[in-house]
């Protein structure tokens, strides 16, 4: 009551100056603006606080994507550290709210606040309206304007002069509710006809300021779209609400704060500038990289619900067991193959238990896990891997993921210690085909041979990387394939009585597929080769329909075939040759049958434009020379010349092969071994330093 008094003040005093209801109300509106300033402009620099932290918290998000317990904590401590409350923004809100519902009170009663009638008189002439208009309801809000309107227009003249006297009947007829053709003590949906303006002119001026504060707003142009549209709705229904069922004089002082709030962001813009405290490009590379996060797995094939309990169920035995030693991590069911030595060298000559996760929900490791009391799989799919891998508690991970810690995939915060063993894919330069830092965050790092080895080192020397383990390995897939074709040479030799071509691209951009398949075929045609096209599995599928009519463009060729089926190895240990790009089949193909390889200088793929840096030649590019011959892409009209004189220097290739292989690769035969005992010996000193410690 004592704020609607004061309110009721403040009216009467607008009204005297411009002796107009609706006037008054604009007057009121500005007033309570300026009034209210001090705390707008508070919330202005509160919001901008916000925003200038938003790169930061979303840095949070980023770092401790999934944990909702782990991201409360640290926002907290970042509120706490930057003063920040977020609850400050509720103010106007909350006072506006009071300020509406006063002012409601106020336009109700005219009588009380504009012709300073008492209570007491007030109530006898509301007694009066409410003897000859059967429709009123003594509980209505608004008789004491029906009192004014029947005054006004001479209705029931003679019982309302019985009340008052003429002084005070004069008063009451000089108030003016009229504003531009309005009646202020209107209600739209009791009037009718020009009065429906009312809500729609207050929902306009709704629509005006979300609009506007979505723009200017620093706090509200951040927020998402749905809570942008959700703002908006709710801001027009209200006003709409507020212009159909309360007096116009309510509609208007909704309305002209619309309008006016829209004009102080404009001028608090101006000079309380948000661009000079917030970081907007942070803040968009954030954002951006927590889109990425929260889409993943958007792409992929849904998920059945036996998929989401199994990863359910999974995540939560992973955690159920204590004590883990041992913890490797498979994207898909392909990746097993890096650890395959490594995983049956353990399961054969320890008791360690191998706990495998792996994104694949149809892993062959879950039949292994079934013969296998040794193995525990699990099948976490990547977005719940995020949270998985910072909880971590383990004493030695083995992963083929490169960049942990760079993107989404993170080491633990649970473990300090654990012991990140990273293994390559291939035999090739690391330096050159993955992104700069890749394996800058791994503790250690297995290599196949001393060139990775010298880029690994060089590595660590230039980008200071202290404490980083260099193990000299092998290659564990080399070997299964060397040992594989050794036992099946004699077979394949004797059913491939002809000599053999394979064209093997890689999947990149301007590949040999996209620059010169044709001229390539165009020149081995007709010639004593049997020709094989083995384009990479992923070109196939994305590339179908192309493929499809090459086989029916060479179906009657006798000495070319498209092969699309990867089902076998057997045509790339079969061919006499291979021609390839930048494939890493020709080091797979070379090492393991000692034959040679015709390379075509198709655009190369650098995934790291700093691999110059460190100062070595990456094997990549020197070794095309030991293998074979590199040719330039428009000399590929001319390349049976080439094969045919590599063909006739086999021998030679063979053995300058043979030493590219033991140069260039560590502990041939028996690298599963040497990965494992380290992985044994790693496990061995965290529990010995557990015990030291205690």
């Amino acid at each position: 009551m004592f704020l609607v008094n004061i309110l009721g003040n403040i009216m009467e005093f607008c009204y005297n100056l411009f002796g107009n209801y609706g006037w008054a109300i604009v007057l009121f509106t500005i007033f309570s603006k300026i009034v209210l300033l001090p705390i707008t402009i508070w919330v202005q620099k509160n919001s901008i606080k916000m925003v200038k932290m938003q790169p930061e918290i979303n840095q949070i998000k980023i770092n401790y994507f999934g944990d909702k317990d782990r991201i409360a904590e640290e926002q907290t401590k970042l509120y706490k550290r930057e003063k920040y409350n977020a609850f400050v923004s509720l103010i106007p809100l909350v006072v506006q709210i009071l300020l509406l519902l006063g002012l409601v009170e106020v336009i109700n009663h005219p009588l009380t606040y504009i012709a300073k009638t008492d209570n007491n008189l007030s109530a006898e002439l509301v007694s009066v309206a409410l003897e000859n208009d059967e429709g009123l309801d003594s509980e209505s809000s608004s008789l004491e304007l029906t009192v004014v309107e029947d005054i006004k227009n001479g209705r029931n003249i003679e019982q309302y002069s019985e009340k008052i006297d003429n002084e005070q009947m004069d008063k009451i007829k000089s108030i003016n509710l009229d504003f531009f053709g309005f009646d202020m003590g209107w209600i739209a949906t009791r009037e009718k006809g020009i009065a429906i303006l009312i809500p729609i002119i207050a929902g306009l001026s709704a629509l005006v300021m979300c609009v506007g504060q979505n723009i200017m707003n620093v706090l509200q142009a951040e927020q998402s779209k749905a809570n942008q549209w959700g703002m908006l709705i709710l801001s027009v229904g209200l006003s709409l609400y507020l212009g159909a069922f309360v007096p116009a004089g309510v509609g208007l002082y909704w309305t002209a704060s619309n309008l006016l709030a829209v004009l102080q962001q404009w001028l608090l813009n101006i000079f309380i500038s948000p661009k000079k405290y917030v970081d907007y490009d942070a803040l968009e590379k954030t954002s951006k990289q927590l889109k990425e996060l929260a889409a993943l797995n958007n792409g992929a094939q849904k998920r059945t619900k036996e998929q989401k309990k199994k990863e359910k169920d999974d995540y939560k035995r992973f955690f159920s067991v204590v004590n883990k030693h041992l913890v490797f991590y498979s994207e898909s069911n392909g990746f097993y193959k890096y650890y395959k030595g490594i995983i049956e060298y353990l399961l054969n000559n320890t008791n360690i238990t191998i706990h495998y996760i792996t994104s694949d929900f149809n892993d062959k490791i879950f039949e292994m896990e079934k013969q296998n009391e040794q193995i525990k799989a699990y099948y976490i799919e990547e977005k719940k891997l995020i949270t998985l891998m910072m909880k971590m508690d383990a004493d030695v991970v083995v992963m083929t993921m490169p960049d942990i810690q760079n993107y989404h995939i993170k080491r633990s915060y649970v473990r300090k210690d654990i012991e990140y063993v990273y293994i390559p894919h291939g035999m090739d330069s690391t330096n050159l085909t993955m992104r700069k830092g890749s394996t800058a965050h791994y503790d250690t790092i297995f290599v196949t041979g001393k060139y990775q080895k010298e880029e690994e080192e060089k590595n660590n020397e230039v980008y200071n990387l202290q404490n980083r383990k260099i193990v000299e390995w092998g290659y564990s897939v080399f070997d299964d394939m060397l040992k594989n074709y050794e036992e099946n040479k004699e077979q394949i030799n004797s059913e491939n009585s002809e000599t053999t071509v394979l064209i093997a691209p890689s999947w990149q951009k301007d590949n040999i597929i996209d620059l010169c398949l044709e001229d390539i075929l165009n020149s081995l045609k007709g010639k004593d080769y049997k020709v094989i096209v083995r384009p990479h599995p992923q070109q196939v599928r994305h590339m179908k329909d192309k493929f499809e009519n090459m086989k029916e463009q060479y179906k009657d060729d006798k000495n070319i075939e498209i092969q699309t089926d990867f089902s076998s190895n057997k045509t790339v240990y079969s061919a006499d040759l291979v021609i390839t790009d930048w494939s890493s089949i020709a080091n797979e193909f070379a090492y393991t049958t000692k034959k040679p390889v015709l390379f075509v200088d198709t655009p190369m793929k650098i995934m790291n434009p700093e691999y110059e840096k460190i100062g070595i030649e990456p094997i990549n590019i020197w070794s095309r020379n030991v293998m074979g011959e590199a040719v330039p892409v428009d000399e590929c009209n001319k390349i049976d010349e080439v094969v045919e004189k590599i063909l006739k220097e086999r021998d030679n290739y063979k053995e300058k092969i043979e030493n590219l292989v033991n140069d260039s690769v560590y502990n041939i035969g028996h690298s599963a071994e040497v990965g494992a005992n380290y992985i044994i010996e790693a496990i061995q000193n965290k529990i010995q330093e557990r015990k030291e410690e205690n």
